[in-house]
């Protein structure tokens, strides 16, 4: 009989909401349902980041596999279906699928092998041509880089916080200018050097996609904040690696870093962003 699992304490310490903490209370029997419904055994100590918890399990024939069991929320809510239509070309395989209990099977990669310490040139060359071959038409269940922007818009206009308030101001009119003539690209806004793992069918492969439709360089920003120098210089290095557009990559981080210094006061990167993308005049 499979033992019941016991969710680390460090990672339910994250969920603090009264229907967050029930995810949490439910996560063993949650695990258990879908043990059972894949002939799955567990096959290591649990892992997870801030929203999911993954189990490293065998499937009835031996394979290794992961299930990942995320907490459900807007930004993983077409994780599988970005994962299904990626089908393993450019981005872990998706085994299986559960969408009532939004349960993961996924490949097992190498939970101890990214991009984190691959010299940064390199890594950014990786990531680059992994946002090539990932690049395709989103569907039309995506969240929308449009109504985002249009809903940040407004968000930011009413903030009061002690973000400077031209910049507040300067972001809130890039939203209005670009978020309505924004692309229907298959976008992940979350591809930084963590969410790229070694595997053994190919040198690397992206994980934990958070898709949405829009410009290709609306997700740039997690390449810039993540192993933070130079957010100019990187920027310069990033978009020439994946051949998009410099300025509107500049204003997409922007709005995004502002975004995140008022939603986290203390948020020192996106601070420095932010700064450091404000002026329009590229060197």
């Amino acid at each position: 009989m499979t033992p019941k699992l016991i969710v680390p304490a460090d990672f339910a310490d994250g969920f603090d909401a009264p229907e967050e903490r029930a995810w949490i209370a439910g996560l063993p029997d949650l695990a258990a349902r879908c043990l059972r419904r894949w002939d799955l055994s567990l096959d290591g100590e649990p892992m997870y980041g801030y929203a999911a918890l993954v189990l490293p399990v065998r499937r009835a024939d031996g394979t290794p596999a992961v299930l990942k069991l995320p907490w459900p929320h807007e930004e993983a809510e077409h994780e599988a279906l970005a994962l299904s239509l990626w089908d393993g070309d450019g981005a872990v395989r998706l085994l299986a699928h559960e969408p009532s209990d939004w349960s993961m099977l996924l490949e097992r990669l190498d939970p101890d092998a990214d991009l984190m310490d691959v010299p940064i040139d390199e890594a950014i060359d990786v990531i680059a041509g992994l946002m090539r071959r990932l690049d395709r038409p989103a569907p039309p269940q995506v969240r929308s880089v449009r109504e985002k922007a249009l809903r940040w818009a407004d968000e930011l206009e009413r903030s009061d916080s002690a973000v400077p308030r031209e910049l507040v101001e300067q972001a809130v009119a890039y939203c209005r200018e670009l978020g309505p003539k924004s692309g229907d690209r298959l976008v992940n806004e979350d591809l930084h050097y963590e969410n790229v793992l070694r595997a053994e069918r190919e040198p690397w492969l992206v994980i934990d996609p958070k898709p949405v439709a829009g410009d290709p360089e609306f997700g740039l920003i997690a390449l810039l904040w993540n192993r933070l120098d130079d957010p100019r210089s990187r920027l310069d290095a990033v978009v020439e690696a994946t051949g998009t557009d410099w300025d509107l990559a500049r204003r997409w981080a922007f709005v995004r870093a502002i975004d995140t210094w008022i939603d986290e006061d203390d948020h020192i990167d996106a601070e420095a962003v932010a700064l450091a993308l404000a002026s329009g005049n590229r060197p």
